[in-house]
């Protein structure tokens, strides 16, 4: 946010305005080699094991990486990567709430999902480099599992969120707009784009661990066989990197649960016929009451 060579405003105005020390503006944080081994081997295994909380990821990272740290540091880090076991509990998952952001009512519950741009859904992940780490935001049409818009950031600030909604509305309008109760979601000028274009938005309630189960997927998908695979340098690389990978996963790559369609065949082709081609498929999501006798999503 500073600006060297502003003509106007100086270097301590600035730290002033921010509310940071001068000298805090030229201090770089030496990346600590062995806390970056440890967080990538929470990454690998929060991907594979979402529903690990920390007693459970500090067991496996001694049994599998040979990595002995206490409980405490095991949840400050997943803390710090903004992770959080999925299942139900007080608070919601990935990023923090914010009390005085107005909360909207989850409208999903029993909603049969039968077309595209019927319900977009959103989510942010930890995206591990090999110079630090960064923040993946995907917005997902949930009928055809087609990624709209994404976009990558240093930080878990909410404006490469805000960046990713815009230019996923460049493209098309969704009737819902589901996420989490984040900061990043809630905030007024995220919401405020939504309900201008008159979309109805939703949001995960406490306790509803599998509402997002589709970006999930996605967030395994997209390390395991590209970032995993790649371990990029930095945010530049990753991004190009990602540009590359999203194309081939919504043109390319092809999904069982799609009847082995890409994601685009069946978003984009749908929606220029005016047609359901898997009208025989309704996608429903259910109440937590009955998620212990049937699986969560039933195609």
């Amino acid at each position: 946010m500073i600006v060297h060579n502003h003509a106007d405003i100086s270097i301590s105005r600035q730290a002033e305005l921010l509310g940071i020390s001068r000298a805090s503006i030229y201090y770089a944080t030496l990346p600590n080699q062995e806390e970056i081994r440890i967080t990538r081997a929470i990454d690998e295994l929060f991907t594979k094991y979402p529903f690990y909380g920390s007693r459970r990821m500090k067991g496996i990272l001694a049994d599998d990486y040979g990595i002995h740290i206490g409980r405490h540091q095991t949840r400050r880090l997943m803390r710090l990567m903004g992770i959080e076991a999925i299942y139900p509990r007080k608070k919601p998952k990935t990023s923090i709430s914010e009390p005085a952001h107005r909360k909207y009512p989850y409208l999903l519950r029993g909603l049969p999902i039968v077309r595209p741009n019927q319900v977009w859904g959103t989510d942010i992940t930890y995206l591990r480099l090999e110079e630090g780490w960064a923040y993946l935001v995907a917005i997902l049409d949930w009928y055809s599992r087609y990624v709209i818009f994404w976009a990558v950031s240093p930080t878990l600030e909410s404006d490469f969120c805000i960046t990713a909604l815009k230019g996923a509305l460049q493209k098309e309008s969704p009737e819902i707009f589901n996420s989490d109760q984040g900061v990043q979601f809630t905030s007024h000028d995220f919401t405020e784009i939504l309900s201008s274009r008159e979309i109805k938005i939703s949001m995960d309630g406490r306790g509803r661990c599998m509402d997002n189960i589709f970006t999930e997927r996605l967030w395994r998908t997209v390390k395991y066989e590209n970032v995993y695979l790649k371990s990029y340098r930095n945010i530049q690389e990753a991004g190009d990197g990602l540009s590359e990978y999203f194309r081939f996963y919504n043109h390319i790559r092809r999904h069982q649960s799609l009847n082995y369609q890409t994601p685009a065949n069946v978003y984009l082709l749908c929606r220029q016929a005016g047609l359901n081609q898997r009208s025989n498929q309704t996608l429903t999501i259910f109440s937590p009451q009955i998620l212990s006798n049937l699986s969560p999503i039933a195609v």
